[in-house]
């Protein structure tokens, strides 16, 4: 057995943030640690792009990262390996007292495996989600984590039965609610969505879209049967379509732009892409993360994918799961529905979860 990690007095608590939905989840958690323990923050430059990562900075008031690692994209295997032999030189050099990690991206699982290696303890943010497919990089990536974290700080209630059921014990297990939501609500009077409209020309009534999934977008085949049932959405009503790094080329080859009701952007800014959810009739999403927000802000929610580690969202009634197929009548039903009653939240998303989170920790190191 390996020895334990010595938590000195003075040892900083380390975050480690490598794309935007990590900076969303973070920005609660350092601003509720702020003035109780020394914090450095870790950019791994997983997201590079200026809109996909350092105006999320600006605009959720984060601190400017201690070190940006900038292992950039590429394939799975490489970007893992640079990142693990960058955040281990990383915890070597600072000796945190302990590392915490948000979400599922790369960044997270390879600073997990680099700080349990070096004996140093791991709290993760966003714990216990499962979609049960394991073709999915995310869920490789969750999966692993958990099993690796010392603190395992959920969300959603159903994430500490996944946790059991996994065999984590359950005094490493804490519903905290959702940091994310923190975030959205801290923000809320900034989410303009006519400013939004005024200055990337939206229309009045639009569908917002965002894919990125490599199951939707790699294969050209199937990133055109999509682009052909999202022209059939925009036969329906416009689409705004921020068009992610991921896929670009794959999405526009296959015509995404050529219908004339489909408004194609670069990536946006926090403010600017909530704000534009916000104005949406409807979203059409592969992401996780919108799952929820659309969830707090009541805009119905069409997630195309066969499954979702965020099932509350589809008993909280604000999500579907929907194949290409079925994406043109739901969203015609979505459309004629109208939005939910965003007074409805599921249980801890009250703005509090980044306190609670920081309470957890300062427990944790002893106070």
């Amino acid at each position: 057995m390996s020895a334990p990690h010595v938590i000195q007095a003075g040892n900083p608590v380390l975050h480690v943030l490598g794309a935007r939905p990590n900076f969303v989840k973070a920005a609660p958690v350092i601003r509720a640690l702020d003035g109780r323990v020394q914090q450095v923050v870790v950019h791994t430059g997983q997201h590079y792009d200026e809109r996909m990562s350092e105006i999320f900075f600006r605009e959720l008031s984060l601190p400017e990262p201690d070190v940006n690692l900038g292992v950039g994209s590429g394939g799975h295997a490489a970007q893992t390996a640079a990142l693990l032999t960058g955040l281990a030189d990383e915890f070597t050099r600072r000796s945190p007292a302990l590392v915490i990690v948000y979400g599922d991206v790369n960044s997270t699982i390879a600073a997990a495996l680099a700080a349990a290696k070096l004996h140093i303890p791991v709290a993760h943010v966003e714990a216990g989600l499962r979609s049960f497919d394991m073709t999915m990089p995310e869920e490789v990536n969750r999966r692993l984590t958990d099993q690796l974290a010392d603190l395992c700080l959920v969300t959603s209630p159903e994430a500490i039965g996944h946790l059991a059921a996994e065999g984590v014990s359950p005094d490493r297990a804490h519903l905290v609610g959702n940091p994310m939501i923190d975030t959205l609500l801290a923000n809320l009077d900034a989410f303009d969505t006519a400013r939004a409209r005024a200055t990337h020309g939206l229309p009045e009534r639009y569908v917002l879209a965002t894919l990125h999934r490599p199951a939707n977008v790699d294969d050209p085949d199937t990133a055109a049967a999509l682009v052909g049932h999202l022209h059939g959405v925009a036969d329906l009503a416009d689409v705004v379509i921020p068009v992610h790094p991921r896929g670009r080329a794959t999405l526009l080859a296959a015509g995404l732009a050529d219908h004339p009701a489909v408004h194609v952007l670069e990536p946006l800014g926090y403010i600017d892409f909530v704000a534009a959810v916000r104005g949406a009739a409807a979203v059409v999403t592969d992401s996780g993360g919108l799952q929820e927000e659309t969830t707090i802000l009541g805009v119905p929610c069409l997630t195309v994918r066969p499954n979702t580690e965020r099932p509350i969202t589809i008993t909280h009634g604000t999500n579907r799961l929907v194949s290409f197929e079925d994406l043109v009548p739901e969203a015609r039903k979505a459309l004629e529905a109208g939005p939910h009653d965003e007074r409805r939240r599921p249980p801890l998303w009250d703005g509090q979860a980044g306190p609670r989170i920081a309470d957890i920790i300062m427990e944790f190191l002893g106070d």
